[in-house]
């Protein structure tokens, strides 16, 4: 009984201005109706990404989009260079061999972002990789990386490659800038910042990457971006689009531009800073050891050596009716993720802070009372 707390970092709760738009009733997809709010939300979401290039938007998932970037501006037996951050940036891995390609990892130890020396070094070393591929914000460790150092690194090996940057969880909380940065292909999702819910995915590309998909000889199908740019444009979409999930991004980019992106990220930034405060004062470790690389958007916080992180997510379900999110792959049950990303203010953060407390007394795992004390101070400052 009472609010369901969902405190995950995507999908992320959708407002209810959103949801109120998506019960809306349906319009024809091929009338000149629904063909304006389309482009019109298209158009909404181009100061959120700082682009001036289309924002194609593709039916799919967050894994679309990566599916859907690679196989426009790729080809075959492409050499790319992915570093590796978490989870994610691992998927993407397994993504880029299935697809044919030929994949060159960084090992990282999934508690700090990209190294650019390492990026550089690797370009240096092999001037036939065509493409880095980075995660902006990793979402399994809470580790943000620096998108502009890698964009240096780039131009400092005097290489050629082209820049794809995931900002699945990093769009619409955290600092990003796809034209100021120099990034070639940004991908993001719908379900975290966006605050929708899943199903659709999009990409913006630079002029770069457009010359890029001339060459490709894979075969991208429903993902081709050639109609979806066309479309981002003129609301007409090369296949039936879920109309109700547009009504929502349309209402979604209202609300995110009448707030600002820079406001957005303020408010993230506070949030963020106000949790990992009470992680720190508890006791508990953060798994990102680089405070520069803390994430706006996701805390994981680790839990101590022989405790399950996942009993304890199931514990603070059943008594408080929030949902933590889960540790992905090495760090399976070893940690538990506080989501402050999307539809939040202070007072959703301390109520989610407050069961975290509860339930850090309640499964017995030692820590200092007072973290969210010390979150309400950050946040009251």
């Amino acid at each position: 009984m009472g609010y369901y707390f969902l405190q995950v970092p995507g999908p992320t709760v959708v407002p209810e201005r959103v949801m109120g738009a998506m019960g809306m009733p349906l319009l024809d997809h091929r009338g000149q109706q629904f063909a304006a709010l389309a482009a019109e939300a298209a158009a909404q979401l181009k100061p959120i990404f700082k682009t001036e290039q289309p924002v194609i938007i593709i039916p799919a998932s967050g894994t679309g989009a990566w599916h859907a970037a690679i196989a426009n501006c790729l080809s075959r037996g492409d050499k790319v260079l992915i570093p590796e951050v978490g989870m994610f940036s691992v998927l993407w891995c397994k993504i880029a061999r299935e697809m044919g390609l030929e994949v060159i990892e960084i090992a990282g130890d999934w508690r700090h972002g990209i190294n650019a020396s390492d990026v550089e070094k690797a370009l240096s070393a092999d001037k036939d990789i065509k493409a880095v591929f980075a995660t902006h914000n990793e979402t399994s460790t809470g580790v943000t990386s620096d998108i502009q150092a890698v964009r240096c690194a780039i131009d400092s090996a005097k290489h050629d490659a082209l820049l794809f940057v995931d900002t699945i969880s990093s769009l619409a909380a955290s600092p990003y800038d796809h034209d100021g940065w120099g990034v070639d292909v940004t991908i993001c999702g719908s379900q975290k910042g966006m605050m929708l819910p899943p199903g659709l995915a999009f990409a913006v590309i630079s002029e770069k990457a457009k010359a890029a998909m001339d060459s490709s000889d894979l075969v991208p199908g429903y993902f081709n971006f050639t109609p979806l740019i066309s479309a981002s444009e003129t609301g007409l979409y090369p296949y039936t689009p879920p109309v109700t999930l547009f009504y929502g991004l349309h209402e979604a980019g209202k609300m995110l531009n009448e707030e600002g992106v820079d406001a957005i990220v303020k408010r993230h930034e506070k949030l963020a800073v106000a949790c990992q405060a009470a992680v720190k004062h508890w006791g508990l470790e953060i798994q990102c050891q680089d405070e520069s690389s803390y994430s706006n958007a996701v805390t994981a916080v680790r839990v101590p050596e022989g405790v399950s992180a996942d009993k304890f997510r199931a514990l603070v379900l059943d008594k408080f009716n929030m949902s933590l999110a889960a540790g992905l792959g090495k760090v399976a049950d070893k940690v538990f993720r506080i989501g402050h990303l999307g539809y939040q203010n202070p007072l959703t953060l301390m109520g989610a802070l407050s069961g975290v407390e509860m339930g850090l007394e309640m499964f017995g795992i030692p820590h200092q009372k007072g973290g969210v004390n010390a979150a309400m101070e950050k946040l009251q400052g």
